[in-house]
């Protein structure tokens, strides 16, 4: 009788694969920080099965293997395959330059990196089939050197801001525009979040046709608005990729100084703050955001950011400012992060991707560019049923 014929990596008697590359098992191990016998564990294997395993003489099954790979986010095949690992085949530049600024990056935030740039890839994979000319790739704004004040100035500009009335989602339909995607990661736990226990706030990748902008789900959406123009900066100012703590977020030093002066400019340019008045300042505090409560409102900012920008400009004692951030830092005000519902699940890949994204996901089903099936995986694993009802929110938006 015919059967299943035997791959070259199996031994038939035990179905286990015995080419596995254990160099780069290793090497994953390595750059997680962890020693190999930490996988006995996440193999649920007994301490004699893995030193037989590691030794050589034997091998995994495939859904061990299986294990393995998603354990360290790499495909199957990444295990079977010949040879070292070598980083720079592994890694992209922008994600090498991420681990080399912050080396003692989890591995659930080394993860999430890696997903994000294989959901950029895919979305320009879309965009070149789709052939979409009111679509323009990503070109940096010719925007003054050395004079960060002018830079916001004429970003500003080239983003076409509202004068009146701005939130998250304007201002990162504002850049998505320009040819840079912004994900917003999720609150509850899954693999497009960033643990509530990381200090990490966003990231930037930067590219030379598509950057992307990675902001972390806050509980409310100042704070993220801030970071989407803080990360901007590193995009436009720096041009080059960068992860930030919420401690470099209100740093006076370097490039974190030039990407929070940035953000605040942009975000309450001077002719702003006309509108507020010093003598109706309230003597304490705790009072502060029931005072600038208008103005957050209108240009979706936090208190502390309008607060800098009056300290900027002379309007604002130090250490009336020192005295507010303390009280806001005691308070947990801006710094909480948010659980997140569900109840809405095929709305959440907008709001994880963003418009443009999605949009391109749609577009390309509908001119069957790709199947549902495809579609339903580029969208988050979206069940079908969401995909269509993600469509027809889509068709009456």
């Amino acid at each position: 009788m015919g059967g299943v014929p035997t791959l070259p990596w199996q031994n038939a008697r035990m179905d286990r694969i015995q080419a596995v590359n254990r160099e780069r098992i290793s090497w994953c191990c390595a750059e997680q920080g962890m020693e190999p016998e930490v996988l006995a564990g996440v193999l649920d294997m007994s301490a004699d099965r893995w030193t037989a395993f590691w030794s050589g003489e034997a091998g995994l099954t495939f859904n061990q293997l299986r294990k393995v790979a998603e354990h360290f986010g790499r495909g199957v095949l990444f295990f079977l395959e010949l040879g070292p690992a070598v980083a720079e085949r592994v890694h992209t530049p922008q994600f090498r330059t991420l681990a080399q600024q912050k080396p003692e990056l989890s591995q659930r935030l080394r993860l999430l990196i890696e997903r994000v740039e294989r959901q950029r890839a895919l979305f320009l994979s879309l965009r070149e089939d789709l052939d979409d000319a009111l679509w323009a790739p990503f070109q940096a704004p010719a925007l003054p050197t050395g004079n960060v004040a002018a830079a916001a100035k004429a970003a500003r500009a080239w983003l076409a801001l509202s004068e009146d009335k701005n939130d998250f989602e304007s201002y990162r339909k504002a850049v998505e525009a320009k040819g840079i995607l912004v994900f917003r990661t999720n609150g509850y736990n899954g693999p497009w979040q960033i643990a509530k226990e990381s200090p990490v706030a966003g990231f930037a990748l930067f590219d030379e046709q598509c950057p992307v902008i990675v902001v972390k789900k806050m509980a409310t959406d100042a704070p993220q608005v801030f970071t989407l123009m803080h990360e901007l900066a590193h995009v436009l100012l720096h041009q080059t990729s960068w992860i930030d703590d919420e401690a470099d977020l209100s740093s006076t030093q370097g490039r974190e100084q030039e990407a929070n002066l940035f953000a605040g400019l942009v975000l309450v340019p001077d002719h702003f703050l006309t509108s507020i008045h010093d003598a109706e300042r309230p003597a304490e505090v705790s009072e502060f955001n029931e005072w600038l409560k208008p103005q957050c409102k209108a240009w979706g900012v936090s208190t502390e950011v309008i607060l800098r920008r009056l300290l900027a400009v002379g309007r604002l004692p130090q250490t009336t400012y020192q005295a507010y951030r303390a009280w806001s830092l005691a308070t947990g005000k801006n710094m909480k992060d948010e659980g997140g519902t569900r109840m809405y699940r095929h709305r959440e890949p907008k709001h994880i991707f963003g418009d443009r994204y999605v949009r391109t996901v749609l577009n390309s089903l509908s001119a069957r560019r790709i199947t549902l099936s495809k579609a339903s995986g580029y969208l988050d694993g979206l069940k079908i049923a969401d995909v269509h009802e993600l469509e027809r929110h889509y068709a009456g938006a």
